[in-house]
């Protein structure tokens, strides 16, 4: 009888043990998540500061292309607004934070498109420098958005194998949505002369 005691108080302190080691990794793996999500938004606000400075440059050159300007202002002012917090990301509200990122890219677009009919803009240094900055940080937002796809891979695959998923469901550990692909982005850009 004894004996069955200490088989039965060393499974549980096992059971326990795996519970509290699984619920640490899943809170660990939760965490990433959350920082990689932090450091998409920091460069999505990273290219929020910088239009400012790049819409005032071109307008400098291009008072006459104000639709351009609004449309830029206004996407950027629709984006900043925009927030959400890592505990409430549904697959719904990335996708609508997504699209209004892809409206800031593509009125960036249309800006950069009309300073091609202004070659003292191309060369001023000023302009140049934004340009750089943009760009980069264009790169930097595709890599933070794939670093966080990458987190939320991996923290989506623990938290759905077993046993751990017992666990996750016990303790309201959720699945995680993903950045994809904008309708579209699969067929190359139409270039007309």
């Amino acid at each position: 009888m004894k004996k069955t005691w200490i088989i039965v108080i060393v499974v549980l302190v096992v059971l326990i043990g795996y519970g509290v080691s699984s619920y640490n990794s899943m809170v660990t793996q939760e965490e990433k998540v959350g920082t990689a999500w932090s450091n998409v938004e920091n460069q999505y606000q990273r290219r929020s500061d910088l239009i400012p400075n790049l819409v005032n440059t071109v307008k400098g050159y291009a008072a006459h292309e104000k639709e351009t300007f609004d449309a830029v202002v206004s996407a950027r002012a629709k984006a900043t607004q925009m927030s959400i917090d890592i505990d409430d990301l549904t697959p719904e509200k990335l996708a609508a934070y997504q699209r209004a990122q892809g409206e800031i890219g593509s009125a960036l677009g249309r800006l950069l498109a009309v300073t091609e009919n202004y070659p003292d803009l191309k060369a001023n240094e000023n302009f140049k420098e934004l340009q750089a900055q943009l760009e980069g940080t264009e790169n930097r937002i595709s890599v933070e958005r794939r670093k966080f796809n990458e987190t939320a891979r991996e923290y989506n695959t623990a938290i759905r194998r077993f046993p751990k998923n017992i666990f996750a469901g016990i303790f309201g550990f959720e699945k995680r949505p993903y950045f994809e692909a904008e309708e579209g982005a699969n067929q190359a850009p139409e270039v007309k002369f």
